[in-house]
């Protein structure tokens, strides 16, 4: 088994005065970048910004989808088109009820 490897980063002294009571910083820590990354654009991957690939890509999803923003909880969300070829309609829900 490989050893893990260890990361080390600096933090101002607000944030350390946020985290430094945390009984298992480094537990903490891990759980929040694994949350964080799984909520990272799996487009961009979080960069912000798309290749030339990924733009033809994304031109072509384009035409069958739009960007939408939700009435109730007003963030965007991609909207698929009704077509054949996209199953699911577009409709938007919370998942919460």
């Amino acid at each position: 088994m490989k050893k893990p490897e260890v990361v080390t980063f600096k933090v101002d002294e607000a944030l350390m005065d946020l985290i430094k009571h945390i009984p298992n910083r480094s537990e903490f820590i891990r759980h929040a970048l694994l949350h964080a990354l799984d909520s990272v654009c799996p487009l961009c991957q979080g960069t912000g910004i798309l290749s030339a690939s990924q733009k033809k890509h994304w031109d072509k999803f384009q035409k069958n989808h739009s960007i939408k923003r939700c009435d109730e909880c007003n963030e965007l969300y991609i909207n698929c088109v009704s077509t054949p070829s996209c199953q699911g309609g577009g409709e938007h829900s919370h998942g919460l009820d």
